[in-house]
This record gives C-alpha cells, sequence and structure tokens, in this order.
C-alpha cells in the first residue's frame, strides 16, 4: 500500500522511526542477492578448474571474465535504468516491489539454465541473462533504504545491510562449497534460487511501502530510462568520487571472493574435495569478523564521521590480504581472512549509510542504481585483472600476486575518498542545497 509524502523531512527523507523488525526484513533479502553471485562464482570457477571445460587451467582466470564480462556490461546498464523507472512507477503493489517479485523468479529460471548448461558459450548466456534479472530486481530494491528509514537510523540500517550482504556472501560460499566437495554443481545453482526466492517474499510480503512515487509530469517511459544517465549526474562530485573509491575497495575484496578456489588448489596445493570443504570455514571467519565489527562500525561512523571509518577499513584490509599474499600455510591464511572479514564489516556498515546520506532522496532508486556501477563491475574487474594476473605469473604464485594487486587497490580506494563530503545532503550550505536540488 503506497503512502503519501506526509511525514517527510525536506530533503525528502522520512522521519518516523522504524520498528527495528522491520528493518531486518528489509535487508533480509540482501542475503539472498549476495549469495547468488558468490555461489555462482565460486561454481564457475571450481568447473574450469576440475570439470574439463577448457583444456588449459592456465587460461582459467582469462576463461572465468570472460564467462561473466558480458553479464557485468548488463548489469551496470540494467540496475540504474529500472531502478530511475520505478522511482515514477504506480501500482497497487507500490513502486518497487513488482521489479523485485519479477526479477527473482527470472532469477532462478536462468540459474537452472546455467546449472543444466555444458559448454562456455551457453553458460556464459544464462550468466548474462541472470544478470540482467537480478539487477531488474536490485535496481529498485536499492532505493528502499533512502525511502524508508530516517535519518537516526540510517547507521543500524546500514549496518544490517552489511552484515546481510557479508553473511549471503557466506550463505553462497557454503552451498558451493558443499556442491563442489560432492561434485553437485546443479544442485548447488538451484539451492542459491531457493535461498534467494525465500528471503524476497519478506520484502514483497512484509515491507511497507515508501513515499508516492515522482510524477512523470507527462513524459514517457523510454524519457524517464534515459534520465538515469542525464549529464546532471556530473554535478553530484562527491557521490561521483564515492563510487569510484568503493569500486576500488569492492575490487580489492573481489580478488579474494572471485579467485577463492585457485588459491587453496594452487598455492597451498589442495585437492577439489579439500578446497571445497575448505572454504567452509574461511567464509565463516569472514563472517565472524563481519559480525563482530559491522554495529561497533557503525555507530563509531555516528560519532566520528563516515570516512574516518573507511580509511580504517582499508587500512585493516590491507593487512588481511597481505597476511593471506605470504600465507604459507592454511591456518595462516585463515588468520588473514578474520581480519579481511572486520575490514569488510566496517565498511559494508557505513559505505551504505554514506551512500543514503549524499544521494537525493527523491530519486534514490537513480542513485542507488548508479552506484551499482561499482558493486556490479568490481567482481568482473577483480577477475578480469586478477585473473589474468594470475594466469600471467603462474604456478602457486598465481593467486598470491593477485592478492597483493588488492592490497594496493585498497590504499587506491583511500585515496579516493578524499575527494568526498560527507556531509548529509540536509546539511549542505543552502546555496550548495539549491544548485544540487535543480540537478
Amino acid at each position: 500500500m503506497d503512502r503519501s509524502n506526509a511525514g517527510l523531512a525536506a530533503d525528502g527523507r522520512p522521519t518516523s522511526l522504524l520498528p527495528k523488525r522491520e528493518l531486518f526484513r528489509l535487508s533480509l533479502y540482501w542475503l539472498g542477492l549476495s549469495s547468488i553471485f558468490a555461489g555462482l562464482t565460486f561454481i564457475l570457477g571450481s568447473r574450469l578448474e576440475f570439470d574439463g571445460l577448457v583444456a588449459n587451467k592456465d587460461e582459467a582466470g582469462r576463461t572465468l571474465f570472460l564467462l561473466t564480462i558480458g553479464g557485468a556490461i548488463i548489469a551496470m546498464i540494467v540496475q540504474p535504468t529500472i531502478g530511475t523507472i520505478s522511482d515514477y512507477t504506480i501500482s497497487r503493489w507500490g513502486r518497487r516491489k513488482p521489479y523485485i517479485l519479477i526479477g527473482s523468479v527470472l532469477d532462478v529460471v536462468f540459474l537452472a539454465g546455467v546449472a543444466l548448461s555444458q559448454d562456455l558459450v551457453a553458460i556464459a548466456a544464462f550468466v548474462a541473462l541472470l544478470q540482467f534479472s537480478s539487477n531488474f530486481a536490485q535496481g529498485p530494491f536499492q532505493g528502499y533504504v533512502p525511502d524508508l528509514v530516517p535519518a537516526r537510523q540510517v547507521g543500524l540500517a546500514s549496518a544490517l545491510v552489511g552484515m546481510m550482504q557479508i553473511l549471503g556472501n557466506v550463505a553462497g560460499f557454503v552451498i558451493a562449497g558443499i556442491a563442489v566437495a560432492l561434485d553437485q554443481f546443479a544442485l548447488g545453482l538451484i539451492a542459491l534460487g531457493i535461498l534467494e526466492l525465500l528471503t524476497m517474499l519478506s520484502v514483497v510480503i512484509r515491507v511497507r511501502e515508501g513515499a508516492a512515487p515522482k510524477s512523470r509530469e507527462g513524459r514517457s517511459w523510454t524519457a524517464i530510462a534515459s534520465e538515469a544517465w542525464g549529464t546532471d549526474i556530473l554535478r553530484e562530485r562527491s557521490f561521483l568520487w564515492l563510487v569510484a573509491s568503493r569500486l576500488a575497495v569492492l575490487m580489492a575484496g573481489g580478488v579474494l571472493l572471485n579467485l577463492a578456489i585457485f588459491y587453496p588448489t594452487r598455492s597451498l596445493g589442495m585437492t577439489q574435495e579439500e578446497a571445497g570443504l575448505a572454504i567452509i570455514p574461511m567464509t565463516g571467519l569472514v563472517a565472524i569478523g563481519t559480525v563482530i565489527a559491522v554495529v561497533p562500525a557503525a555507530r563509531a561512523s555516528d560519532r566520528v564521521g563516515r570516512k574516518k571509518v573507511i580509511y580504517v577499513s582499508c587500512a585493516v584490509g590491507a593487512a588481511g590480504l597481505a597476511m593471506v599474499a605470504v600465507a604459507p600455510s592454511f591456518p595462516l591464511a585463515l588468520a588473514g581472512t578474520v581480519i579481511f572479514g572486520l575490514s569488510t564489516g566496517i565498511f559494508l556498515a557505513v559505505d551504505w549509510a554514506l551512500m543514503t546520506d549524499i544521494i537525493p532522496k527523491a530519486s534514490s532508486g537513480r542513485y542507488m542504481g548508479l552506484s551499482n556501477v561499482a558493486t556490479a563491475s568490481s567482481g568482473v574487474l577483480a577477475v578480469a585483472i586478477g585473473g589474468t594476473l594470475m594466469d600471467v605469473v603462474g604456478g602457486p604464485t598465481g593467486p598470491r600476486a593477485a592478492l597483493w594487486m588488492a592490497v594496493v587497490l585498497f590504499g587506491v580506494g583511500a585515496f579516493l575518498l578524499r575527494a568526498v563530503d560527507e556531509r548529509r545532503r540536509e546539511d549542505l550550505p543552502a546555496a550548495v542545497g539549491a544548485v544540487l536540488a535543480s540537478a
């Protein structure tokens, strides 16, 4: 049921506090969304390594990139476009839910297609379709936090979103790890789809709608869709710098996550079964580190500022991945993943809060969708650059070289963050606010 714009601040942010149970339901769908591509990438990498999809295993990193690049491009186009359209959508279910339901159902169909495909071209096609359907749902869904969460709860909401994202990664890796260990790749992919469907219901059935849709003012849907890519975005300098910083940080983590199967097999000499089982404690320790860090980080950012906390995240993440890169044994690598997990929890708890603080609230679907340029491209760029470096260096040292590249990326992310003005949009000087409001 739609609500009117009553109870909104001048900048469009809601003012009424949400019950904690609704904050939890709102963020739960992130668990399902995150699990899909974490598990999918691990299973695809495992099939390249163990299932004979490539004749030369030294080309596995570059092949994984080719399997995912088309889908990443689709994601970067679809999510901002559909997010913008949802800002204007009028339906009996509200402006976000129809897209979430349709996209989630199609995700299951396309995951089944990946599961049943036996050649690289078919797999790449279904991965591209999966990116379309997933981002068809995710673009509108990302608008919910700015739609519903008042300023006083942004830190808590961001912490819950971050926690669900990492728990989704953990769930995806655990499902994929079991599938790899049992040599049941197809069942693992189907299980990922079921998990997403279940978490989708928490939003579609139980989460209320936010503010009323924006008026189209007689414009066509084609004109609305093209609005996502309007040049007015260039006036949002802090937003652009934050997206660039976010890309570098997410790429750093993506090197470890997307190349996870190659590190234990090549650098530590594990078998397929050992590597599949090894990913479970690794992701479990990442989750523990994240859960420990996420709520304290969100609270700290409310007191000392978002950027300072993200700087800490980058330093901690670089230290954790450096430890994994040099680890001579699996136990030491596990210690590094705990530190990396702390970094991930800190970053995810604050990243969404900072993004929500600085974007125009009335166009939250558009701006949160545009922020997905970093999310959608980070994994494939991590595979493209890190995977290629891994293949070029080759042997046991290849995955370690990719991890050292990730350490550098954390530094790049911290450097780019310096240009971001972290003040909330409503706290900007009137003259600046007027310029941005006209954008």
